[in-house]
């Protein structure tokens, strides 16, 4: 992926909900609610209310982050411009392309949240220094 991504090509996808009264179910299948194939699921809960996670970016690994339970936002950056997206549903996701630097930030107490990977964890693919994130996005 080419690190001129924006913060436009971040997108809020709905999932599709099956249920009633008694509950609901929401699935996601590699390539179809999302767009690439899923190799790794992690997800984020205990965190403090008003706490912030994230703060980072990928050189080629996208990620799918939904608010299974409670909310936060997502503070989205391509070095250019800035974009805060509530993430507050859980039949609604944001696709996080790779040459993002994303903050989850704001949680609710008792938040979840889940990430689905395009990539298996490599320390290699993350940008965890915002400058040498900045550096690499003028670079390309």
């Amino acid at each position: 992926m080419s690190s001129n991504v924006t913060v436009f090509e971040c997108n809020l996808l709905h999932l599709n909900q099956i249920g009633d009264r008694n509950g609901h179910i929401t699935a996601v299948n590699n390539n179809d609610e999302i767009p690439f194939d899923i190799k790794r699921i992690f997800y984020l809960y205990d965190i403090p209310g008003g706490e912030s996670r994230g703060a980072h970016a990928h050189k080629k690994c996208h990620q799918f982050l939904v608010a299974a339970s409670g909310s936060f936002e997502v503070l989205l950056d391509d070095g250019k411009t800035k974009r805060l997206i509530l993430l507050n549903k859980p039949d609604i996701g944001l696709h996080v392309p790779p040459g993002i630097w994303a903050s989850e930030i704001n949680f609710s107490s008792g938040s979840i949240c889940l990430v689905l990977a395009s990539e298996l964890y490599d320390e290699n693919d993350y940008f965890r220094d915002y400058k040498k994130f900045m550096k690499w996005k003028l670079l390309k």
